[in-house]
């Protein structure tokens, strides 16, 4: 083996450097660090400081490694980063396989709890009970309270309810704590069974409301939430209960507000005062949201709303964030009154030391901005907002939190301001606050609004960056989204890149939307390019029209029409393609379609160029087939622009004539 020799200043060295190391793994990771501390010179003392112990989040190893790591624009979504198979190009294929994903998750845990015997083995080590099948079936047998606890616990309403009955016919007294737990359960799913992972709907309801709706109706939200039905469970047993407390009383009181019996929540809750008992803070933000539906004046409204703050007050009801956005939210409802208050309330919330959140805001924004207004307060409104919580960092609190960013972008939109949309979309990459973006609909809204700006307001250099930037990594663009892009590179004479743009129509699903595919042609076949360019477009053309007619496609084929075939034609004429460009005017006749006259002059120059005297004559015989007032016009041109024979000479004039006729003929009958 051999030695490794190290010479006197190496080794020292080494040693300093090991053990400076060492200190700074020590200190990193909240160990002691030596330290000497010399109190007088000449004083060699040393004493070890300890210092207090580092406690680590247990993400902060990731949280480290993600800080390092930029979002790659090209790369797909992360729930699809598993399957490169299922990794979508359109917006369809991204919610069906996002659906499809939490299907198969939703029905995997569906069998893995409710067959808890089939997946006994647990081989992990340590074993963690949270990875387990849950216990979805009732343990204990028999009529008892023990047992209608757990059929609570398990969210079994109708067998809970069953139970009580059972337990109140068997003459056993139920305690108030279990009684309210039950209504709890009761008011929370409006008495029905809770839905499954796997149906969104309980078939007895799906059928009751189809009944009553009428043919031809379309279901409101308010279908798919429910109703306070008549006499129902939790109104039975709240009568049977032979004891009430505030608890009960609040219960009944969010549940009625929850499926909109709001009416019978106030009387529930005169009901709540005259026992003399105290609503807690949840119960005093349903009624105040359940305000403005029992009253129908504006200020009536907001008497109500202030009563019920009052209240709060004298019974010392801390309110909390829920109440103050609970009170912007009603305000919404109010009219012009509620901008008088909206400011009043946000300075009371500051005044209790309560951090606004997003909700807040997006509230703040529906009471002042109205589109088609332009007043100075609704116009700066959102830049108001945006001076206070720029560079802050929120977590969600509010289940409207999730609106403020959609919101607020379509202001930016409406009020045409590229800058406002800059700051806010800083503000959603600050820190974590993309979270609060919503589901994948409202992110698609928020970035098809902010893209939609971008092609009205910025240069082109600039929306092609956004451009890659956003697709497809963080967003699909609908039709309309890539008829801006469109529109933007034809303001910003970039028409070179319109058969990219077609590769990326066809690769997003949007092939198939006729008005977009017109507008691709229109904008190729407008204006006479080079050559080199014109050639481009005609390989982008020809791509276009095997679209048409193929019914091998996934969705319905294109439909022919007029401007599409002359479209066509014109780009295939101008880059030489003249056997191509005939078949495509072949087409008009099979297709029931009508030429105009620029597009025949097209066809007729560059049968010219190639000195195709075979095509010339036939393309005034199909004017001619097509009674076309331009046909003489067409044949004139033929015989003096082409060294033709006696034979198609005689056969142009006689179309000529035939024409001729056919004009005054019809000028005559007019």
């Amino acid at each position: 083996m051999a030695a490794v020799v190290m010479s006197g200043s190496s080794r020292v060295l080494w040693c300093r450097g090991t053990l400076q190391r060492w200190a700074e793994i020590r200190h990193y990771y909240g160990g002691a660090v030596l330290q000497k501390h010399t109190a007088k010179k000449g004083d060699t003392d040393e004493s070890i400081i300890i210092p207090r112990r580092k406690t680590w989040n247990k993400l902060a190893v990731l949280q480290a490694l993600a800080s390092t790591l930029n979002r790659d624009p090209t790369a797909s979504h992360y729930v699809f980063q598993d399957d490169p198979y299922l990794i979508p190009k359109t917006s369809a294929e991204f919610k069906l396989f996002s659906l499809s994903k939490e299907s198969g998750c939703n029905a995997a845990k569906y069998v893995f709890n409710t067959c808890p015997r089939l997946f006994k083995a647990d081989y992990a080590e340590p074993s963690i009970p949270c990875l387990m099948p849950e216990t979805l079936q009732p343990q204990i047998e028999g009529v008892s309270e023990a047992a209608l606890k757990e059929l609570i616990q398990l969210r079994r309403v109708k067998s809970a309810v069953d139970m009580f009955d059972q337990l109140l016919q068997s003459g056993t007294t139920v305690s108030l704590k279990t009684s309210n737990h039950l209504l709890d359960l009761l008011c929370f799913y409006g008495d029905r069974e809770p839905p499954r992972d796997d149906q969104l709907e309980e078939p007895e309801q799906e059928a009751v409301l189809d009944h009553q709706r009428r043919p031809g109706q379309l279901r409101k939200a308010s279908d798919f939430l429910g109703v306070w039905r008549q006499n129902n469970n939790a109104e039975r047993i709240f009568n049977l209960m032979a004891e009430r407390n505030a608890p009960s009383f609040c219960a009944m009181i969010r549940g009625m507000v929850k499926y909109g019996a709001y009416a019978k929540a106030f009387d529930m809750y005169r009901e709540l005062q005259n026992n003399r008992l105290t609503a807690d803070v949840y119960t005093f933000n349903a009624l105040i949201s359940a305000a403005p539906e029992v009253k129908e004046k504006y200020n009536e409204k907001w008497d109500l709303i202030m009563e019920l703050l009052k209240q709060m007050f004298e019974q010392k009801v801390q309110p909390n964030l829920l109440t103050f956005n609970t009170v912007l939210k009603s305000l919404r409802k109010c009219g012009a009154l509620g901008k008088s208050y909206a400011l009043q309330t946000l300075s009371e919330m500051k005044a209790l030391n309560i951090e606004p959140s997003l909700a807040t805001f997006d509230h703040l924004l529906g009471i002042f901005y109205k589109a088609a207004s332009s007043t100075r307060g609704q116009t700066e409104i959102l830049s108001e907002v945006l001076d206070e919580i720029e560079g802050k960092e929120f977590v969600g609190q509010d289940p409207d939190d999730v609106n403020f960013f959609s919101n607020a972008m379509r202001v930016c939109l409406d009020l045409k301001d590229v800058e406002l949309a800059y700051r806010l979309h800083k503000l959603k990459e600050t820190g974590d606050n993309w979270k609060l973006m919503g589901n994948p609909y409202q992110q698609s809204v928020y970035y098809g609004r902010f893209f939609n700006l971008l092609c009205m307001m910025e240069n082109i250099d600039v929306i092609l960056k956004w451009y890659r930037e956003l697709i497809p990594s963080l967003y699909f663009p609908n039709s309309q989204g890539m008829r801006d892009l469109l529109q933007a590179l034809d303001m910003d004479n970039r028409l070179y890149l319109v058969p990219q743009i077609w590769k990326d129509i066809k690769q997003l699903g949007h092939s198939n939307k006729p008005d977009l595919v017109e507008e691709v042609l229109a904008l190729m076949a407008r204006d006479k390019q080079t050559l080199e360019l014109q050639v481009s477009f005609a390989d982008c053309a020809l791509d276009i029209k095997s679209l048409y007619g193929t019914r091998e496609m996934r969705y319905v084929p294109l439909e022919w029409t007029a401007s599409a075939l002359g479209n066509i034609t014109v780009l295939l004429s101008r880059a030489g393609r003249t056997e191509e460009a005939w078949n495509i005017l072949e087409l008009f006749k099979k297709n029931n379609r009508v030429p105009s006259n620029e597009v025949m002059n097209e066809f007729l120059d560059t049968a010219k160029q190639s000195n195709n005297k075979v095509q010339a004559v036939n393309l005034v015989k199909m004017a001619a087939e097509f009674a076309l007032p331009s046909t003489a016009n067409l044949a004139k041109r033929v015989m003096e622009e082409f060294d033709l024979s006696e034979e198609q000479k005689k056969t142009l004039e006689n179309l000529e004539a035939e024409s001729s006729d056919n004009s005054d003929s019809d000028w005559e009958q007019k």
